[in-house]
């Protein structure tokens, strides 16, 4: 699935994230931008604009070219990006995990996107990086993320005070792991 596209609904499908998704992320993230306020760093107003987005597409496809990480976007009809989802940290050797974070599109949310893609992006995780296990966070009071880990099968197993600066502050976290496998690591 590293590289494959996946129908998630009639609509939507997630693919890996190319360049070529500036401009439709810049739109998407700028449309959802009070929405995800409570849930994100505060951003400079580049972010919003299809530069910041090409500047930050560079570094996370970098970052995939170098085995540190994925990268994948929800793709409308049009092949527009109206979500994304990383997997970062990706760490190899005896610990084999990577940190999940997502944000769906305001016009998209609430429809299971964020599960079927979780799942996806956990089998995914098993099958093409043979990771262990993959660990997410969520703000405290972030229930609607809560509700997308746990149904994915995701485990809380802590807080971590004051973890990221979101929104102006910092703020604790509740943190989630998935255990993929408990085969021995490979290669």
């Amino acid at each position: 699935m590293i590289n494959d596209s996946h129908q998630l609904d009639a609509e939507v499908r997630l693919r890996p994230a190319t360049m070529a998704d500036a401009a439709s992320l810049a739109a998407a993230l700028t449309r959802s931008r009070a929405y995800m306020r409570p849930w994100e760093p505060l951003r400079p107003e580049v972010f919003y604009t299809e530069h910041g987005q090409r500047e930050r597409l560079a570094g996370m496809l970098a970052d995939r070219d170098a085995g540190r990480s994925m990268s994948w976007v929800l793709a409308d009809e049009q092949d527009r990006a109206v979500g994304g989802f990383n997997l970062n940290g990706i760490v190899l050797g005896p610990f084999r995990s990577g940190t999940l974070g997502y944000w769906v599109d305001i016009e998209y949310a609430g429809r299971g996107l964020a599960t079927t893609a979780v799942s996806r992006i956990c089998e995914s995780a098993r099958d093409d990086l043979r990771l262990h296990r993959v660990e997410a966070g969520t703000l405290l009071d972030n229930v609607a993320s809560q509700r997308v880990l746990l149904k994915c099968g995701f485990e809380e197993y802590g807080m971590a005070p004051r973890c990221l600066h979101i929104d102006g502050e910092w703020r604790d976290h509740r943190l989630f792991q998935r255990i993929l496998h408990d085969d021995p690591p490979a290669g």
